[in-house]
């Protein structure tokens, strides 16, 4: 009995009937890897220090351009499908959702959608590009699985334990053929063939962990991270299409593909050499928002709000020293000025001084004593002899005259 080997199975079928509605495994699974990428992209955009949710926006103008870049590439390197004898026609070619993107294409296309995004928002589009080349690569792994539902993108036929079965399918018409999109599995094995959408799958995770790692440990940035991530594809893409065995244009006898990957790989190296080192600043990553004037306009309520107690500071403080000054001085020269006459003008008062200096001494401690008691100090040491008649004539003075005599008593007790 001979015994074969554990081969791995293709699916039953790739599409499902809601009543008239097909859904298709290649479209969902297409539409996740874009889900998966966006998501992980926003995360990435944000921890850089740009603004959450601006990668969706610019995904309005990236997604649609990568679709329509990738079937274009796809109908041009496999022409002969559509338009070859016995080719499908227009009508199949304008059918994406039945599988035939190329990633090459869906790249330089979705490239120039996301360059009017960032142009729209101000952003820098290397800066963006490399926040999104994880997500690009880890939905690229997601898409392939869309190719194994499909029974597509294999390569040549093997006996290599892990090798995939591929089987007839028969269509709603009664067409039985294995590259049917439409049919469901017969049962009956067509052949065995090497896995190719497989390798490039866990190529294109291994490639999706070599970026998380390199960007954390080197901080690229200015766009070398994604043309890491573009030259990492390149050489798993060259690999595989060495495996390939499904039909394809040919130059020279060299699948095209092979040839795309080689000068793109080449354009990728070069890049990373000549892009500037280290990363940009986060505040460049803001875009419009920060571009347009507004955010220089947020610090100045703040600033005037510091400015003004600072001003009033300012003129308030001559303001008190003008108030203040001139009166203190005046007054002490006053009281001089007043106690020096009157010791002269007159000393016939001195016998009625004892009483009424006695009962002014209220009104004096409630004047300013500590700017009169230099002056009075000074006078009475000056004179000795004529404390008594001062005293009188400050009793019979205004209250001007009184204010100091109190302290001039003191000082000569």
């Amino acid at each position: 009995m001979t015994v074969l080997p554990a081969y791995f199975p293709s699916p039953p079928q790739g599409v499902w009937h809601l009543g008239p509605l097909p859904i298709r495994a290649y479209a969902l699974f297409i539409i996740a890897g874009i889900v998966v990428a966006l998501v992980l992209g926003d995360r990435r955009w944000a921890a850089r220090g740009g603004e959450r949710g601006v990668i969706y926006d610019i995904a309005l103008w990236a997604v649609p351009f990568g679709l329509v870049g990738g079937r274009l590439y796809h109908l041009a390197t496999d022409w002969r499908t559509y338009w070859g004898p016995g080719g499908a026609g227009f009508g199949a070619a304008l059918r994406i959702w039945d599988g035939g993107l190329g990633i090459w294409g869906a790249v330089a296309l979705g490239g120039v959608g996301t360059w009017i995004g960032c142009r729209r928002r101000g952003i820098p589009l290397p800066a963006f590009a490399d926040a999104l080349a994880p997500g690009l690569i880890l939905a690229q792994a997601i898409g392939r699985l869309g190719n194994y539902f499909n029974q597509e993108l294999y390569g040549r036929e093997t006996t290599l334990p892990w090798g995939l079965e591929i089987f007839y399918r028969r269509d709603p018409s009664g067409y039985v053929d294995p590259h049917s999109l439409d049919g469901v599995s017969t049962g009956q094995l067509a052949f065995v063939v090497q896995p190719t959408f497989l390798y490039e799958l866990l190529w294109n995770l291994l490639v999706f962990a070599v970026l998380i790692y390199a960007d954390r440990r080197f901080t690229l940035g200015h766009g070398r991270l994604f043309a890491l991530y573009v030259a990492g594809y390149c050489v798993g893409r060259f690999c595989v299409e060495l495996l390939r065995d499904d039909t394809a244009t040919h130059i020279a006898g060299i699948r095209i593909n092979v040839f795309t990957a080689t000068f793109v790989f080449i354009g990728a190296v070069v890049y990373m050499m000549a892009a500037p080192k280290g990363r940009e600043a986060p505040e460049s990553l803001h875009g419009n928002d920060f571009s347009a004037g507004e955010p220089q306009q947020r610090p100045e309520p703040a600033t005037e709000a510091l400015a003004e107690p600072a001003t009033v500071a300012v003129q308030a403080e001559p303001a008190t020293v003008v108030v203040e000054s001139p009166e203190v001085a005046p007054r002490e020269a006053e009281a001089a000025e007043t106690a020096a006459a009157e010791e002269e003008a007159a000393p016939e008062e001195n016998e009625d001084a004892p009483e009424t200096s006695e009962a002014e001494p209220p009104q004096a401690e409630a004047s300013e004593p500590e700017t009169s008691e230099p002056e009075t100090s000074e006078a009475s040491e000056a004179e000795p002899g004529a404390d008594e008649p001062a005293k009188a004539t400050e009793g019979g003075g205004g209250s001007k005259r009184r204010w100091p005599r109190p302290r001039k008593r003191s000082s000569g007790s």
